[in-house]
């Protein structure tokens, strides 16, 4: 399970998480991705070691396309979960259908699925008991439809669960309660406000990525997993943000803050993640730049255009001692600020890799 796992997580670091999933891309890894899943499946006493050649057309779901173990009924006009599908189906894609619900029973037998697609439909109910069952299922995609909070009895094993672009304005309590391998939360595109978000919904959560982009936050949520190392936030309403924001996320390695309100950074405010590389604060309302990013060893990036910064210091962002290790700079931008580049200090950036990893720019209202 160790290469699937890998695939799954160059996937996310190369297409947005709200894009519909092309199967076929899975599929080019997918003999890889079978003889790596056999391992945990040794056990199976049914383990099916027909000839994939002999794989008929009338195991096939009416209008779906089959190949062995995949199962391809996107785009098909479906309102309901097709009947029949193989009980040796690995990859089952629902995509760009009109099914409502998912019941108890939709997928009953499947017990050796990794893959479940179900992007772009109308679904607003799925049953308590519909993932039962399930332990082999790694990636549960539901975005683009009409849920208003999470499912209940999600699949034990998910490593991918992406809810992104639903109706989704609350999460409960206990909500991912053992899933204890999940990597990878997507929740952007959801009219989630802080107060919808239960104290304790995150319990027993370690996961290393969460999305919470395009909602209505407006502040950056304190109860997350303390695991992450990835957390998107951008194109919310959050209006500063303050010293014990990040204080419980101290693995934290990018950070997404675009598009927001902030106008103003406590002092401190970075001290927790000392570990962050990446650090996006462009199009807010920021009059100067951070404090204390020049305390911060490993940043190699920082996004800071599209504010209303008018000075910048020869210490923002280098260490004010020479004998201070710091990670060189790949990226700082400025541009698109009312700074008038002519007035910094060339020192400003003597912690950078070099003139292309500066952009300044012109500012123009």
């Amino acid at each position: 399970m160790r290469i699937f796992l890998l695939l799954c997580l160059l996937a996310l670091g190369n297409a947005k998480p709200y894009q519909p999933i092309n199967v076929m891309d899975f599929m080019k890894n997918y003999d890889v991705m079978m003889a790596d899943a056999s391992d945990e499946e040794d056990d199976d006493d049914d383990h099916d070691d027909d000839d994939d050649d002999d794989y008929e057309d009338e195991n096939c779901p009416s209008g779906c396309h089959c190949s062995p173990r995949v199962v391809q009924c996107s785009d098909q006009g479906q309102i309901s979960v097709p009947d029949k599908i193989p009980e040796d189906t690995v990859l089952l894609d629902l995509q760009n259908n009109d099914i409502t619900e998912i019941k108890e029973n939709d997928f009953k037998g499947l017990h050796k699925l990794h893959g479940l697609f179900l992007i772009n439909n109308k679904i607003s109910k799925i049953h308590p008991k519909a993932f039962r069952n399930m332990a082999h299922l790694r990636l549960l995609y539901l975005s683009y439809n009409l849920l208003t909070e999470i499912p209940a009895n999600l699949p034990p094993n998910v490593i991918e669960l992406r809810f992104h672009e639903n109706k989704i304005n609350r999460i409960q309590k206990d909500a991912f309660k053992g899933l204890r391998k999940l990597h990878v939360l997507e929740l952007g595109a959801n009219p989630l406000a802080n107060s919808g978000i239960e104290f304790g919904a995150f319990n027993g959560l370690s996961t290393l990525y969460i999305g919470i982009a395009e909602a209505k936050l407006t502040a950056i949520p304190k109860d997350l997993p303390s695991s992450i190392t990835e957390l998107s936030l951008d194109y919310n309403k959050i209006a500063k943000v303050e010293v014990e924001d990040f204080i419980r996320y101290k693995n934290l390695q990018r950070l997404g803050l675009g598009f927001n309100q902030i106008k103003s950074v406590e002092n401190g405010s970075f001290a927790s993640i000392q570990s962050v590389r990446e650090i996006h604060m462009d199009n807010n309302r920021l009059r100067k730049v951070p404090p204390s990013l020049n305390t911060l060893r490993y940043l190699q990036v920082i996004y800071l255009h599209g504010n209303k910064i008018s000075s910048v210091g020869v210490n923002d962002f280098c260490p004010v001692r020479p004998s201070d290790k710091k990670n060189l700079y790949t990226g700082i931008s400025l541009f698109a600020n009312p700074v008038k580049y002519w007035d910094i200090q060339p020192a400003t950036f003597r912690c950078v890799t070099g003139r292309r990893g500066v952009q300044l720019g012109n500012f123009r209202k």
